[in-house]
């Protein structure tokens, strides 16, 4: 087939197109459909992926936490119950008597629903306030802008020093105001602001800038009950020595919570490496779902094409038959009404990639991802679409271009 040829059948093809413009339309919103849901959820999981694992490789590789054991239903016939929690006392033992080359930090959660104050100016009523260490911003990646960290003579301090994030400088301070060592109310206790956090922004739909960092002493005397849980964390310089860390973790603590004559211990060490991967296999889970919707609502919208290029067809008999008459050869008809459903499908698939980026970015924005654009599964959606149009009109240009002249032309 010529240039001039292969120009005239997409003109044509064009042109049936928009005389059967409310059918066509139905068409491409149908396998837009398809398109438009694959690529939303890939786009979303390719932004949370994105999202996960700038935020876990701000931890490292040589990094590990311990805490108390959560249940997992059975084990051996028998249910497993969950441990009783990290104390304060037993997190300060584990931090003194841990004998390895290592950063050891230990935090606790205080509140989710703190009010914190100004002068005139007050948060909302929900501001996560957490207990650190002087080595908790080290090891959990946390940068400052301004001030300083916390450091050890503070947690035995008569003064309370806490280290705020930008979503509470922005509420409580004006542009002209200096944050760094003024003193705000966290609840009914005066503090002192040491430092303040550089924007972490969003992580899972959650704002890291809206917390507040206070010291683990003043966060047992303020916040403290038996069943506060206190999680330590564990960095080694060089990620050759993580196994060793972990093995001597393991003996430390076991000592420490008494669990030297136990069968099992009472806590758990997690990796963070492990968490990361583990989020990857559950996102790649989505994917896959997504995969199976998208290639669904396709198959659907190919059985849909097929019955349209077959009426399409039947409608234009007389047109086919012309054609022939004047010279067209059966290979010209076929690849005309080929041309006609690859255009179809084409188009819809340029509509579902363009809805599938913006829907799939904005639900990553809900929770705090990156914008992302999933180039491999925009070429992927597009070959779809080209192997769905070829599919499905393969019938019908076949039929078209078996049509007999004569009897063509007789057709009303």
């Amino acid at each position: 087939m010529t240039r001039s040829t292969a120009i005239e059948n997409i003109k044509v093809s064009l042109r049936a197109i928009r005389s059967q413009l409310l059918r066509t339309i139905l068409t491409v919103s149908v396998i837009a459909i398809g398109i438009m849901a694959l690529v939303t959820m890939v786009t979303a999981t390719e932004a949370i992926k994105s999202n996960v694992q700038s935020e876990f490789s701000e931890l490292g590789t040589n990094t590990f936490s311990i805490k108390r054991k959560t249940s997992r239903g059975r084990r051996l016939g028998m249910v497993e119950k969950d441990g009783d929690p990290v104390d304060f006392h037993q997190a300060k033992q584990f931090k003194r008597d841990y004998d390895f080359d290592a950063t050891v930090s230990v935090s606790a959660f205080g509140s989710g629903m703190a009010t914190l104050k100004n002068g005139s100016e007050t948060t909302n009523p929900n501001v996560q306030v957490l207990g650190i260490d002087e080595n908790y911003l080290e090891i959990s990646g946390y940068d400052l802008d301004s001030g300083r960290g916390f450091l050890a003579s503070d947690m035995t301090s008569s003064q309370n020093y806490c280290i705020i994030g930008q979503d509470i400088v922005n509420k409580l301070f004006k542009d002209y105001q200096e944050a760094t060592d003024s003193e705000i109310m966290i609840g009914s206790f005066p503090y002192v602001i040491s430092g303040v956090l550089k924007s972490k922004g969003s992580a899972m739909g959650m704002s890291q800038d809206n917390q507040v960092f206070i010291t683990l002493t003043n966060l047992k005397k303020q916040y403290g009950t038996a069943r506060t849980d206190y999680s330590i964390s564990v960095r080694v310089d060089e990620a050759i020595n993580l196994d060793a860390a972990i093995s001597e973790a393991y003996g430390t603590m076991r000592v420490v919570r008494g669990d030297v004559l136990k069968p099992t211990e009472s806590f758990e060490v997690d990796q963070s490496s492990g968490l990361v991967e583990a989020l990857m296999e559950g996102l790649s889970g989505v994917t896959i779902a997504a995969t199976i919707i998208g290639l669904i609502t396709l198959f659907g919208a190919g059985i849909g094409l097929m019955n349209i290029m077959l009426v399409t067809v039947t409608e234009r008999t007389k047109e086919i038959g012309v054609r022939k008459a004047i010279g067209a050869s059966a290979k010209l008809i076929r690849m005309q009404f080929l041309v006609e459903a690859i255009i179809i499908g084409q188009i819809g698939g340029a509509f579902g990639i363009l809805l599938g980026i913006i829907f799939g970015n904005i639900a990553a924005w809900t929770l705090g991802a990156p914008f992302v654009v999933p180039w491999f599964w925009i070429i992927v959606g597009s070959t779809l679409c080209l192997l769905t149009s070829v599919a499905s009109g393969y019938y019908p240009a076949k039929r078209a271009a078996a049509l007999d002249p004569i009897d063509a032309l007789r057709h009303e």
